[in-house]
C-alpha cells in the first residue's frame, strides 16, 4: 500500500481553528512560565537575599517546591523554542490523526521535569558553599562555562540538533504509534530526550551560576531558540563556545567574579 503523502499524514486537513491556536497556547504557558519565574525572582530580591542565597531557600522548602519551580523554569524557557514541533504535532491532533496534544506535551515535560533531579542534588551540595562565598565554588562555575562550551563542538549535540530543527523529518521517524495515547507520551518523550540532548550543558550552567536569575535565563532561552528555530542556528552553536570559554576563564583565574555575574 502505497504511503501516504506528508501533508496528509499530518493533517493539513484538521481544523484551521486548533490549528492556529496552538502556538499562541504555547506562547501564553511560556508567557505564565517567565511571570512564574519574575515572581520568585521579586520574592528573592524581597527578602533581601541574592539570586543563589534565595534559592537554597526555595530548597528549604522541599523538593517538591524544587521540583515545581523547575518545571515553571524550562516552561518558561523552551516553550518559545519548542512551537514549531507542537504546531505540528497540533495540526495532526486537530485532524483526528493522532492522540490529543497534551499527552505529547506531557511526555516532554516530564523529561525536563526529571532533570530538576540531578539538579535538586547539585543545589543541595553547592548551596552552604555558594553562600559562603567559596573561591572554589566561582572555579567551578567556570569549568561548567568551559564544559558547555566543548559540548558545543560535539557531534551529539549536532545530531540532537539535527532532530530538534527537523520537526516533519521527526514527526515522520518516530510519529508512527502515536494515535493512542501512550504512544503520544513517547513520542513526547523522546522529542524531550533529544532537546536535553541539546541542552541539557546549558542548563548545567544556569545551575552553576544561579538558578532563577532571570537575566541568565533570558539569555539561554534566546540562545535555544536561536539554535532550534533561526536559519543561522547551527552556526550560532559553534560561535557561542568561544564566549562560553572567555568567561570560563575568567572564572577561573577570577572567581569572585561570580557574584557580579550572577
Amino acid at each position: 500500500m502505497a504511503q501516504p503523502a506528508v501533508s496528509e499524514r499530518l493533517g493539513e486537513g484538521g481544523s484551521s481553528a486548533a490549528i492556529r491556536a496552538v502556538t499562541p497556547a504555547a506562547l501564553a504557558l511560556a508567557a505564565v512560565g517567565w511571570w512564574w519565574s519574575a515572581r520568585m525572582a521579586d520574592d528573592m530580591a524581597g527578602s533581601g537575599s541574592t539570586g543563589m542565597d534565595a534559592m537554597g531557600a526555595t530548597m528549604a522548602v522541599g523538593f517538591l517546591a524544587f521540583l515545581v519551580a523547575w518545571a515553571a523554569m524550562m516552561t518558561a524557557m523552551m516553550s518559545p523554542a519548542v512551537a514549531p514541533m507542537v504546531k505540528l504535532y497540533g495540526r495532526a491532533a486537530a485532524a483526528g490523526r493522532v492522540a490529543p496534544l497534551p499527552f505529547f506535551a506531557a511526555g516532554y515535560l516530564v523529561v525536563w521535569t526529571s532533570m530538576g533531579v540531578p539538579a535538586y542534588a547539585a543545589w543541595q551540595a553547592l548551596m552552604d558553599p555558594i553562600v559562603a562565598a567559596r573561591p572554589w565554588t566561582g572555579q567551578l562555575a567556570g569549568a561548567v562555562l568551559i564544559a558547555a562550551a566543548a559540548w558545543q563542538l560535539t557531534p551529539f549535540k549536532a545530531a540532537c540538533l539535527r532532530h530538534c530543527r527537523s520537526p516533519i523529518s521527526f514527526f515522520l521517524r518516530f510519529g508512527g504509534k502515536v494515535t493512542r495515547p501512550a504512544g503520544a507520551l513517547r513520542m513526547g518523550a523522546m522529542h524531550g530526550a533529544f532537546c536535553v540532548g541539546c541542552c541539557w550543558a546549558l542548563m548545567a550552567v544556569l545551575v552553576a551560576v544561579g538558578t532563577m536569575n532571570l537575566a541568565w535565563m533570558a539569555a539561554l532561552a534566546l540562545l535555544i531558540y536561536v539554535e532550534k528555530n533561526a536559519s543561522f542556528g547551527e552556526r550560532a552553536v559553534t560561535l557561542v563556545a568561544p564566549v562560553l570559554v572567555a568567561l570560563g576563564v575568567v572564572l577561573l583565574v577570577r572567581p569572585e567574579t561570580l557574584t557580579t555575574l550572577t
